[in-house]
């Protein structure tokens, strides 16, 4: 009866999730591209030894797990500063409640658009504000760093919402009752954040940590239309990368290679980050 219940949801997973990748396994081991005139020829993994030696990848992929490891990690910190105070009761937290989710709710690409034009040289606002100051064009889009940190302070704003609202949901659900008995028992508030709210709130904390490193690791969209992976490659991602090799260079089965090595490499992330984090017994083993 369990199985016949989760058949609708195993078998939509298998539609979006498991055919493609078998199709991208499948394809990594072939050529296809123009110079086979786009009809998938068997190539004995000539496409894995090339990725070995693919530099613009290996390149991609620490720049894609740097982007991740400093956005997120600003993410979580802003998103429980948020979380904290949206618990709290005071007049008007339902519409600041309504009013944080706005970046979240707002499509990526609309949001990266208004990113570019804020930083735009010579006709974003923040250029102009910084001519009148004094302070000379900054040409924050024009450098590695600079255009970097941009890609960064944009995915903060837009995802920080999403974690606090993950955040949010498991406050809630902690006992007003056990900060009423430690504050009987002469607890300050910083102790209670320590000893009550941190560990009891740290099943949402890791799940809010792997849906949101994994989705960082991923990013397209935001890189395609910020910055198109520039200036000189900085800041492009794996995905765009396989982006590229299939609608640019029409290497589909190169393209299917970068693909799937980047789900391996994510995949290979997550496990060693869950078991550092069970080690540190952040997460427990189901007991049967």
């Amino acid at each position: 009866m369990t199985v016949l219940l989760l058949l609708p949801a195993l078998l939509l997973m298998g539609l979006v999730f498991v055919w493609p990748m078998l199709r991208y396994g499948w394809l990594s081991f072939h050529a296809d591209s123009v110079l086979t005139g786009l009809n998938p020829v068997p190539n004995g993994g000539a496409n894995w030894i090339r990725l070995l030696d693919d530099q613009r990848f290996w390149q991609d992929a620490l720049q894609t797990t740097r982007f991740a490891g400093v956005s997120v990690g600003l993410e979580m910190v802003l998103a429980l500063a948020i979380a904290l105070l949206l618990d709290q009761r005071w007049r008007g937290r339902g519409v600041v409640r309504a009013l944080a989710l706005l970046p979240w709710a707002l499509p990526t690409t609309m949001m990266a658009l208004g990113w570019r034009w804020i930083f735009n040289t010579p006709y974003g606002p923040l250029e102009r504000l910084a001519e009148v100051v004094g302070l000379g064009p900054l040409n924050l889009l024009s450098t590695p760093a600079s255009t970097w940190l941009v890609t960064v302070v944009a995915d903060v704003w837009k995802t920080t919402p999403f974690i606090a609202l993950l955040l949010l949901a498991g406050l809630q659900t902690i006992p007003e009752d056990l900060y009423s008995a430690f504050r009987l028992e002469g607890g300050r508030p910083n102790q209670a954040l320590t000893s009550i709210t941190l560990p009891l709130l740290m099943p949402y904390v890791l799940i809010a940590l792997l849906f949101r490193g994994a989705q960082a690791f991923g990013v397209f969209d935001l890189i395609q239309v910020l910055t198109g992976g520039g200036p000189a490659g900085s800041t492009e991602s794996v995905a765009l990368y396989a982006y590229l090799n299939a609608m640019r260079f029409l290497d589909f089965g190169y393209s299917a290679t970068v693909m799937l090595a980047g789900f391996l490499l994510l995949t290979l992330a997550v496990l060693v980050l869950a078991m550092l984090l069970r080690l540190g017994g952040l997460i427990r083993p189901v007991q049967s």
